[in-house]
Formats: C-alpha cells, sequence, structure tokens
C-alpha cells in the first residue's frame, strides 16, 4: 500500500458560503462553513429566528433518524438533517475542524452530490494546523446483518470502500463500487454522483413530508418504465452505487476520526452504515487509536502506531 494519509489536522483558510434549498422541506437555506482550531472537530451550529442556537458535533453519539438522511439530533424541532454529503466531501478532503453554520432544517441539496461542496473547499483553501491526527485503525472484522443486507469493517492497509447494491429495477439491477478513498478518487469517481429515487415512491414521500425539496434538478429520477426522467441522463453508468458510495462515506465521518481499514456493504443506506459504525466502536477490541510516529506530512497507513489515548472518544457528543 503507498497510499500516504495525512499526519495532522486541517482546517479551511477561509469562510465560505453556499445557498440552496432542502431536499425534504423544500425550504432556502444557507450554509457557511468557518474555520476551527485543531481539537474542534466537525460542528454543526443551526440559528433560529429568535436568536437561539442548536450546536452538534458531527459525532456518532448525536446521530438521530436514519430513515432517508442522516440527521443530528433528536428533536425534531432543532435538529440538522441531510448532513451526509457535506460530511463526505469534508471526509475525502481531509477537513478535520470545521464550524457549519446553518440557518435552516437541513443542509441544501445543490444538485444532489457533492461535487459543490468539494468546489467550496477547494476555493476555501485547506491549512495545516500542525497537530497530530489520530485515526480509529480496524484491527479485527465486525460485520452487522439486517434481512438481505448487511455491513462489515475489515482490517485493512489504507481506507477503502467496498460498495454493493442489488435493486430489482432492471435499470439498476446490480451494481459495486471497490475502491481506496483519496481526495482525487473521490473527486473524480464518487463526488458528482447524484441522489436518485423512483417516480412510484414520490407521492407517499410527499404525503409524509419529505422529497418536497426534489426536482430533475438535484436528483435522478427512475420512471415508473425503469427508464431516467432527466434528459442529461446519468453522469456515470454506474452512478447510482456511486453515490450510495458518496453515502457512506459521509455516514462513517460521523466517526469523529477518520478510519484506517475496509468497509464493504451489500445493499446498505444510511441506517445500516450508522449502525455498523456504532458496532465497530462499541467493541474496544475492533480497533486502536493511532498517528504518525513522525512530525511529517504524509505518512503510509503501516507507519501509523498505536496510542496510549483511553482518554480519545472523538465520537462521544
Amino acid at each position: 500500500m503507498t497510499i500516504g494519509l495525512l499526519g495532522f489536522q486541517t482546517t479551511i483558510a477561509a469562510p465560505v458560503t453556499l445557498s440552496g434549498i432542502g431536499v425534504h422541506s423544500g425550504s432556502p437555506v444557507s450554509i457557511t462553513f468557518q474555520p476551527a482550531e485543531a481539537g474542534t472537530g466537525i460542528i454543526f451550529s443551526r440559528s433560529f429566528a429568535d436568536g437561539s442556537v442548536a450546536e452538534y458535533r458531527a459525532v456518532s453519539s448525536n446521530v438521530g433518524n436514519t430513515d432517508l438522511c442522516t440527521v443530528l439530533g433528536t428533536s425534531l424541532a432543532r435538529s440538522v438533517a441531510t448532513i451526509e454529503h457535506v460530511m463526505a466531501a469534508l471526509y475525502a478532503l481531509g477537513i478535520d475542524n470545521l464550524m457549519v453554520e446553518v440557518d435552516g432544517a437541513e443542509m441544501p441539496i445543490m444538485d444532489g452530490s457533492s461535487f459543490p461542496f468539494i468546489e467550496a473547499i477547494e476555493q476555501a483553501g485547506v491549512v495545516n494546523l500542525g497537530a497530530k491526527r489520530r485515526y480509529i485503525r480496524v484491527v479485527k472484522p465486525i460485520r452487522i446483518d439486517s434481512g438481505s443486507s448487511w455491513a462489515e469493517f475489515r482490517p485493512y492497509d489504507g481506507t477503502r470502500f467496498e460498495v454493493e447494491i442489488d435493486f430489482e429495477s432492471p435499470l439498476i439491477g446490480r451494481q459495486s463500487w471497490k475502491g481506496d478513498l483519496t481526495a482525487q478518487v473521490f473527486r473524480d469517481e464518487l463526488s458528482r454522483a447524484r441522489t436518485f429515487g423512483f417516480m412510484r415512491d414520490v407521492e407517499r414521500l410527499w404525503a409524509a413530508g419529505f422529497a418536497l425539496g426534489s426536482s430533475l434538478e438535484n436528483s435522478v429520477v427512475i420512471s415508473d418504465d425503469d427508464t431516467v426522467v432527466n434528459v442529461e441522463g446519468l453522469r456515470y453508468t454506474d452512478e447510482f452505487v456511486r453515490h450510495k458510495t458518496l453515502d457512506a462515506v459521509g455516514d462513517l465521518a460521523i466517526a469523529g476520526a477518520q478510519f484506517i481499514g475496509c468497509y464493504r456493504s451489500y445493499r446498505g443506506g444510511h441506517k445500516l452504515n450508522a449502525n455498523a459504525l456504532k458496532a465497530l466502536l462499541s467493541d474496544r477490541t475492533a480497533y486502536e487509536i493511532v498517528e504518525a510516529p513522525v512530525r511529517s506530512q504524509r505518512v503510509r497507513a503501516r507507519e501509523f502506531v498505536a496510542v496510549n489515548a483511553p482518554e480519545f472518544a472523538s465520537w462521544v457528543g
């Protein structure tokens, strides 16, 4: 394995703001990425009209609902939803510390992918904070099953995703994506894959108060005769599994630290990803906390060393 992992924590160099609508609420929303100091982690800060603020650290213990998206907070009135596309971009670009200020109930869906967030972070620039980054290194397999779906973490000398989906729709069928995750791989192969849904589910979702902001501008829509409604077609021939992999990256970014290992899933989704992560973090014999042994910018995964850090639990809110 020759891919180097970043040895130091980072943040962005300058604030940057994006605006759009929430895919479920359909309401306008703006977010601002603000630089943060080493050790801060990723914090979502939702402001309200009365001047109050709800803050959530993006960690596993703060995850609430995972039915259709990943939500921070258990109170519907004060939660922050649909964070997975933002978190995937932050994870892939190696952003450890950031304040995400939001004036609505969910992240803007933008074009349905992570690419607008990648562009925003690259526009802001990334700075090295000089403090060592710690990783969660998987040391033994952990697997969960849910009906015909399953997910597992396995030891691996790097960070790897192997995601497979299987839909009854002949347009999608069985697709898989496998690869070692780097910023360039994510940008080129995953970041532009959009969220998708079936026309037959629209009325049910609307009735339940979901997908009110979904449109052909931010979603791939599959018709009742299993064709893509969007006139521009697909961005990748297997865009569906690439988006599921993008979601998995974002969902696992809720670990509170980057991980060294391989994540595999079959017929997964937000709930399965969240439960697999909780299974890993709840078994202290399944992972160890490691950091770079020397003060170098990039270090190969096998060179990271375990540290005596019983107090380290960045996934705890």
